[in-house]
């Protein structure tokens, strides 16, 4: 696919009530089709709320949300949704949710692909008697087999034990890799991700922090090894320092004087728990993840 999935131009959301607190503020970002988007960030950074806009069931107080290049609403019949609490009917069977999602999306119901997912799901027994990890198996079937261009998923696997979520992580990659559909999905499970997920977003603060290819984003860091020392030219994300010798991971400016530090790749994980710990950082968004007037000044 080709295009770009979702874009936004100054998103905020701001809750009514409480101490009115902007959730999101000046978010600006584009995600490219055919991506598969790791979502992350600290509880509260306004994840749920930037794949509910996404899904069209927010307005923005400000700024504004393009999703498959047309409004949410536009969009609607091309996205799914699954949110964290996994809305289903309780008083339903498994077969019966799977007939209704066949009901409600008869011009592009993949059966089969539902079927897959929904694997050995007990089909007489009601939602109400499922397992939170049942649930979120049979929510991923109704999401896949309505042969989504977009799939929004709010932490799906919070409920999923380590073998199921496995198994559940490669059909979901497998399914969505054959039919070039977009996948963005939030979740703490960083180390799982990172062999999941070849985009990346990071939400810290109402605004993205990190954006772009998960390889461009590791590629443009370094972690330094060496004497106790300024790294400059390069940007310090995050120092540690153990007797003389210290360890800093860095936004890397220009060669790295490995006459001086032992330079090695960071991890995923190191990455975004280094920038999660140093909000003051710069933002770094790649060409394909900035905003088109940003690209265009560069």
């Amino acid at each position: 696919m080709t295009g770009v999935a979702i874009e936004a131009d100054g998103l905020g959301v701001k809750y009514r009530g409480g101490d009115g607190k902007w959730v999101l503020r000046d978010c600006s970002f584009r995600l490219p089709a055919g991506r598969v988007c790791a979502l992350v960030g600290p509880n509260g950074a306004g994840k749920s709320t930037l794949l509910a806009l996404a899904a069209g069931l927010l307005r923005p107080t400000t700024g504004s949300v393009r999703v498959l290049g047309g409004t949410p609403a536009e969009a609607r019949t091309r996205i799914a949704f699954v949110a964290q609490d996994k809305p289903l009917y309780p008083q339903l069977t498994v077969e019966a949710m799977l007939r209704a999602g066949a009901e409600l999306n008869p011009d592009g119901w993949d059966r089969e692909a539902a079927e897959h997912i929904a694997g050995d799901l007990p089909r007489r027994t009601r939602v109400r008697q499922l397992s939170g990890g049942q649930r979120a198996r049979l929510a991923l079937a109704l999401a896949l087999g309505k042969r989504p261009a977009l799939i929004l998923l709010d932490e799906p696997m919070a409920d999923v034990d380590p073998l199921a979520r496995h198994e559940l992580m490669g059909a979901l990659m497998a399914e969505t890799a054959e039919h070039g559909t977009t996948l963005v999905m939030s979740s703490h499970l960083l180390t799982e991700l990172e062999g999941a997920c070849d985009y990346v977003l990071l939400v810290d603060g109402g605004r993205v922090r990190l954006g772009g290819e998960t390889d461009d984003l590791l590629a443009a860091h370094t972690v330094l090894t060496g004497p106790v020392r300024d790294t400059a030219p390069h940007t310090a994300v995050e120092s540690r320092t153990a007797g003389r010798m210290q360890t800093t991971l860095v936004r890397t400016e220009g060669p790295v004087d490995t006459g001086v530090w032992e330079a090695t790749e960071p991890s995923l994980e190191e990455l975004l728990l280094a920038h999660l710990r140093s909000p003051k950082v710069p933002a770094l968004l790649t060409p394909s993840a900035a905003p088109a007037e940003e690209v265009a000044a560069r």
